[in-house]
């Protein structure tokens, strides 16, 4: 009979666990919360090094890094990306992503600036313009705490993402044989909003540009801000540049440079959560929610206070309404008291009128009577 009861207890404990199973190693790690590499997630692509398989026979190739396990640590014992604009340098665990088909790749155009255009006014606003095809822009995460730290993705087998303008200072000449210094531009924008329905997206160069001859380029990222990832080696350009020039003799430099104040403060609140830490939440964060927080009850109770005062007024209206209708019932009774008491007067006047006048006629009578019986 032991035994009945414990095989019971072992059967029901079985079928209660099993009702909701645990999610598989697969499942765990599609879902990004598995540390276990799923065994349909291994790439043998990656097991060769490319000198023996097809294409092998170009001349001058490198050959390739190789893994059996996805490089799943090749990050280990690195300065780790986190999610953070290191200046230093990191490394990206991350993978890459989804990747479009070839039948939809990212493709850009700069609209506006263009090339061999009218030059634009030095220190006066003009606006950038880009169309774009096969990209759901307008996502973004947050730049300083979440860069390069998911994989690409797509939608309807489009990347998703945002894309960037960028305008960099030529010097002297349209044409100059040096590369340009990456660390500075003339202004910096991205542009986070969704394209219209032909796909075309814009900034506004506030205050413009100073004098001067420009390159501006796209730069297409998935929503995490890695560069978007394509399908084949062989194709166009995700992005685009041209050159144009700004006239006049501005001197001013544009707020979202480098050196502006929007760049230099974009610059300061990417290093200050580097010094913070992945992962850790902003410590102004609990200020500014106190700080909404105060606000927020504030304004409930004004509305509270304003509430009560509209009440208050109503009710004394409410008050002096039944007053006056208290009065006016009380009006009116008393005069319906007033005729009604008049009126009994009146009657009773008439009635004992009446009564005499039948007295007076009934007395008249008998005295005649005497005279005529005399």
């Amino acid at each position: 009979m032991q035994f009945s009861k414990v095989a019971a207890a072992a059967c029901f404990f079985a079928t209660y666990a099993s009702a909701t199973p645990s999610p598989t190693i697969d499942e765990r790690a599609s879902s990004g919360s598995g540390t276990t590499l799923s065994a349909n997630a291994i790439q043998s692509g990656s097991f060769l090094d490319g000198s023996t398989e097809v294409g092998a026979a170009e001349v001058g190739q490198a050959k390739s890094a190789t893994s059996t396990n996805n490089f799943i640590n090749t990050c280990s014992g690195k300065t780790l990306t986190n999610g953070l604009q290191i200046l230093t340098g990191s490394c990206n665990g991350i993978p890459m992503g989804d990747i479009p088909a070839k039948t939809a790749m990212v493709s850009s155009v700069i609209t506006f600036p263009q090339t061999n255009g009218k030059a634009i006014a030095s220190d006066t606003d003009f606006t950038i313009t880009v169309q774009m095809t096969n990209m759901v822009t307008g996502s973004f995460t947050n730049a300083d705490a979440t860069y390069y730290a998911a994989p690409q993705a797509l939608s309807g087998g489009k990347v998703v993402g945002h894309t960037h303008v960028t305008v960099q200072d030529m010097g002297s000449s349209l044409n100059p044989t040096t590369a340009l210094d990456p660390t500075q531009f003339a202004f910096f924008k991205g542009i986070n909003t969704a394209a219209d329905s032909q796909g075309v997206l814009s900034a506004t160069v506030t205050g413009g540009l100073p004098a001067g001859n420009y390159r501006i380029c796209t730069l297409a990222s998935a929503s995490n801000h890695q560069p978007v990832l394509m399908p084949v080696a062989q194709r166009g350009t995700a992005d685009d540049c041209t050159k144009f020039t700004v006239s006049g003799s501005g001197t001013t430099a544009n707020a979202a440079s480098n050196s502006g104040s929007g760049g230099v403060a974009a610059a300061a609140a990417a290093a200050s959560a580097v010094a913070v830490g992945a992962g850790v939440p902003d410590p102004n964060a609990s200020s500014a929610a106190a700080a909404a927080s105060a606000a927020a009850t504030s304004a409930t109770k004004a509305t509270t206070t304003a509430k009560a005062a509209k009440a208050t007024t109503t009710a004394k209206a409410a008050t002096s309404k039944a007053t006056t209708t208290t009065k006016a019932a009380k009006a009116t009774t008393t005069t319906k008291a007033t005729s009604k008491a008049t009126t009994t007067t009146k009657a009773g006047k008439a009635a004992a009128t009446t009564t005499t006048s039948k007295g007076s006629a009934k007395a008249t009578g008998k005295k005649a009577r005497r005279e005529f019986i005399s």
